[in-house]
């Protein structure tokens, strides 16, 4: 089944939701990682690609996301700051790019921004391309409007990201605050203005396989040419605080699913990742991984720049920050 699947994706093919869940559960481990590696090295060749972030504003959330140590609704004890200054945002993008990152994004905590705060962030995106023209920018900053998100695209973002977290049959049981219509809405928002979107989820939130599959082929219908894959890593506090770690082999073959789900989209690790072992991270690229957030992440630690670099070039991927239409076209 993993070889005839294989080869109707190389051609041009779909795989299908039902056999998308057969593959999660198969006993054959290593033919399913395999295929997916033919099948990223087909679509996209050695591209890799680096993003790092910098929290721009964090805590007091209103909304009740079960997983997030930034919400208001829980007791965690995640740093509380209004938005950070341009200067400090260009000394961090500064930073990340020496060392050789691509792609730099402003994150910040709440439901959206205020205009202000629009306005403060599009002084430091206009200060970080004065400073380094070849950076790509992006934006993580919730639900915002399509005049909020074109003051944006003006200053130098070309990405907007917005993850819908979860499959659409699990979502409510994770957040009542917003709906994934409200993230649908934004993201089209962003693409009427003239950016990319980047938009993914997180695995190992209690969902079941079939939901886990779901995910997958939510993003595809959403036309991601970015998809974040993020790991939950329980934080003491949060309603999901006590949640059982996904194994490594789970790990491994969600990501070979969704690569096979989307083959021709950037699969980024991003949050949670550093809870896996040095080896099964190599692992993962070769099944399907082909970008990363390196660095620190928002509210848990993300894994140094440096130490990402080597790994990147030990697995023979070129770190560039392509237009991913170059692979990605739909």
């Amino acid at each position: 089944m993993i070889q005839d699947i294989k080869a109707r994706i190389l051609a041009g093919g779909e795989i299908t939701e039902e056999e998308a869940l057969a593959l999660l559960t198969t006993p054959h481990k290593e033919e399913l990682y395999q295929a997916a590696h033919e099948i990223t090295e087909h679509f996209m060749g050695k591209a890799f690609d680096t993003c790092s972030i910098i929290n721009a504003k964090s805590g007091n959330c209103p909304e009740d996301c079960k997983w997030c140590a930034q919400s208001a609704h829980y007791s965690t004890s995640a740093e509380r700051y209004s938005v950070v200054s341009p200067s400090a945002c260009v000394a961090q993008a500064s930073y990340n790019r020496k060392q050789g990152i691509g792609r730099f994004s402003l994150v910040a905590s709440g439901r959206r921004q205020t205009d202000r705060e629009i306005d403060m962030m599009s002084i430091s995106y206009r200060a970080i391309k004065r400073a380094h023209p070849e950076l790509k920018c992006c934006a993580s900053l919730g639900l915002l409007t399509e005049p909020q998100l074109k003051k944006l695209f003006d200053s130098g973002v070309t990405t907007y990201h917005c993850n819908v977290e979860t499959s659409p049959s699990y979502f409510r049981e994770l957040c009542t605050t917003h709906t994934q219509e409200d993230k649908e809405a934004t993201l089209e928002a962003a693409r009427r203005v003239g950016m990319r979107i980047c938009c993914g989820g997180i695995i190992g939130m209690g969902e079941t396989l079939e939901q886990r599959v779901e995910l997958a082929f939510y993003v595809k219908r959403l036309k991601s040419y970015s998809i974040p894959i993020n790991i939950l890593q329980p934080i003491t506090g949060t309603p999901l605080g006590n949640s059982t770690p996904l194994t490594e082999d789970e790990v491994l073959s969600a990501i070979a699913v969704f690569r096979m789900v989307n083959p021709r989209a950037f699969l980024r690790f991003s949050g949670g990742r550093a809870q896996l072992s040095p080896e099964t991270q190599y692992k993962a690229i070769y099944v399907g991984i082909n970008a990363a957030i390196t660095g620190d992440l928002l509210t848990t630690i993300g894994r140094q720049a440096e130490d990402d670099m080597k790994m990147i070039e030990a697995c023979g991927k070129v770190n560039t920050p392509e237009d991913w239409e170059v692979h990605y076209n739909y």
